[in-house]
C-alpha cells in the first residue's frame, strides 16, 4: 500500500542539491522564481548603460549588509551600487519602512519604493509599491520625461519664509 504524498501540500519544498547526468550541480533554490529586488537589480543593470548616457546613477538601499550586497552582487553580475543602512536610518527618511501584509500577515519591511531625484537633489518623482518586472524600463522613461521638463520649464525657487511676529499685551489691559 503506497502512502499519499498530499500531506505535502501547501508546505515549503525541501530544498535539495544533485549532479545531473553531466555532472552539474541543480539545487532547488536556483530554479525558484527570483524575488523582486533580484528582478529589479537585474533590469537596472541590463539598462545600467541607458542610465549612463543620460548621466543617471542607480543606488539601490537595502537594510541588509555590505557582505550580503557583495554576495548578491556577485551570484547575479550586478553592476549598480546596493546601499547598506543596517539601522534603517535612510530608508526611514524616505518613508520607505512600513506595514506590509503577505499571505495575510501583517509585518514591518521595507517598501518597494523608487525616487527620481534631480542633480540639484530635488525628488522628481516617487514611485510606490513598485512591481518589479519592467520597472527599470519605466524609470528609464520618467527620467526622460523629467530631463524635458527640465529644459523646457525655469526651475522655480521654493516660497521664502516670512516669519510672523506675534506680539502679547498683558492679560486685562
Amino acid at each position: 500500500m503506497r502512502l499519499s504524498r498530499n500531506f505535502l501540500v501547501g508546505r515549503k519544498a525541501p530544498d535539495f542539491c544533485l549532479p545531473d547526468q553531466n555532472g552539474r550541480k541543480h539545487c532547488l533554490k536556483d530554479h525558484l522564481k527570483k524575488g523582486g529586488c533580484t528582478i529589479e537589480a537585474q533590469q537596472f543593470t541590463s539598462l545600467l548603460s541607458f542610465y549612463e548616457k543620460q548621466n543617471v546613477s542607480i543606488l539601490g538601499v537595502s537594510p541588509d549588509t555590505a557582505e550580503s550586497h557583495k554576495k548578491f552582487e556577485k551570484k547575479y553580475g550586478l553592476k549598480i551600487a546596493v546601499l547598506s543602512d543596517p539601522d534603517k536610518t535612510v530608508i526611514k527618511k524616505y518613508g520607505a519602512w512600513g506595514k506590509k501584509l503577505f499571505m495575510g500577515k501583517a509585518f514591518e519591511g521595507v517598501l518597494r519604493t523608487t525616487f527620481v531625484i534631480s542633480p540639484s537633489g530635488v525628488i522628481q518623482f516617487v514611485f510606490e509599491s513598485v512591481k518589479p518586472e519592467g520597472h527599470a524600463a519605466e524609470v528609464l522613461g520618467k527620467v526622460g520625461e523629467c530631463k524635458l521638463k527640465e529644459l523646457a520649464e525655469p526651475v522655480r525657487p521654493l516660497a521664502r519664509k516670512t516669519e510672523a511676529k506675534v506680539e502679547r499685551t498683558p492679560a486685562g489691559s
